[in-house]
């Protein structure tokens, strides 16, 4: 049981500002071939997607605190990403488990107001298919 919670702690940080691998962990559980692959994939993924609500809601309610320094983004990041996130849209957010732009995504579409249930499912399709294949390549 605690291996699951370090996978889901490791797996929700991961999707924040944190920079953690949660692939290499859910690599290395799944070479020991002691735990639920199902539910190793399952944990890794609903961590990393309640990281990603946790961005959302930071973009969502707290924009009026990014000049504070333990505001977790920068303005110049948050430009960045948001030239990316008009140019492409929602659809952008399928990539949200890219390292060093899908956690600015995932904020982005928070200040954006992108509608939440389309949000979650557009994350979650990409972060869920990110984890199905480290499970097909560590298996």
């Amino acid at each position: 049981m605690t291996t699951y919670f370090f996978l889901f702690l490791i797996s929700f940080l991961a999707a924040t500002i944190f920079p953690l691998s949660s692939e290499l962990t859910l690599a290395s559980l799944l070479n020991t071939n002691t735990h639920s692959s199902f539910l190793l994939v399952s944990t890794a993924s609903l961590g990393n997607i309640l990281g990603s609500i946790f961005n959302w809601l930071l973009g969502f309610y707290l924009l009026k605190y990014i000049n504070k320094n333990w505001f977790p983004f920068k303005q110049n990041q948050i430009n960045k990403v948001s030239k990316i996130f008009i140019k492409y849209g929602v659809w952008s957010l399928l990539l949200a488990w890219v390292p060093l732009i899908g956690d600015p995504l995932t904020f982005m579409a928070g200040i954006l107001r992108v509608n939440f249930l389309l949000f979650l499912i557009l994350v979650s399709v990409g972060k869920i298919s990110r984890y199905l294949f480290v499970y097909v390549l560590f298996s």
